[in-house]
């Protein structure tokens, strides 16, 4: 086996990769586990590849794992506020450690797991810190109350090789300015499966907003490339 497959920081790099791919990271709070399946099918059929399920509820975990299990969408754990919440997530199935805030503890029981961090960020003082640690990619959050893709675009101009995950006031409207950036690695967002519609099980409308996202991402990269 090439030894090179199993290190952290390759690892890291195909889930970069695959959320680069993804594009559209739908950021999710849910309160009952048994809607992880019915949500997985909609946001696959609705052709997005990847989430994130944040730590907000009591039926976080069980969720995760669920769609971890169901096999079509990469999924990721959010608000993750300290170290030891980094094990639970990982062993549910996370690829990916998402923080609303830059705590160095965290960060490195993440990358010493193999897993893939991106902690918030929203300073060029906190990026610098990322990049001082050893990362190449960080959530921008809360991306429009801290200035939106102008002051994203500021901060990575002044500081070189950070790609941004911006979450926070991100939405179908200004969705495509955001995907067209050059330093905007995916973005998050909760406006396609909100906690009211997958409470109702209202899987038509989400696999109908995963659709629009999954168009919006391929038409900002065909215009990309």
């Amino acid at each position: 086996m090439n030894p090179s497959a199993t290190r952290p920081e390759s690892q890291t790099g195909a889930v970069l990769e695959q959320l680069r791919s993804c594009a559209v990271v739908p950021v999710i709070v849910i309160d009952d586990p048994r809607h992880a399946e019915p949500l997985a099918q909609a946001l696959s059929e609705g052709g997005l590849r990847c989430a994130e399920i944040t730590l907000r509820t009591d039926a976080a975990l069980p969720a995760l794992r669920a769609i971890a299990r169901h096999g079509g969408l990469m999924v990721g754990a959010g608000t993750v506020l300290s170290p030891d919440q980094v094990e639970p997530c990982l062993d549910a199935g996370a690829r990916f450690i998402v923080s609303p805030g830059y705590d160095p503890e965290t960060v490195e029981r993440v990358r010493r797991s193999g897993a893939t961090a991106l902690p918030g960020t929203a300073t060029a003082s906190e990026v610098l810190r990322a990049r001082r640690d050893g990362l190449s990619a960080v959530k921008f959050f809360p991306a429009e109350q801290a200035g939106g893709l102008a002051a994203l675009s500021a901060i990575a101009a002044a500081i070189p090789g950070i790609a941004f995950m911006p979450t926070g006031g991100v939405n179908e409207q200004n969705v495509s300015a955001y995907l067209a950036s050059p330093h905007v690695l995916a973005v998050g967002g909760g406006w396609i499966a909100p906690r009211g519609l997958i409470a109702d099980g209202d899987w038509d409308e989400i696999r109908a907003r995963a659709a629009r996202a999954a168009s919006l991402a391929a038409l900002t990269a065909g215009l990309g490339s």
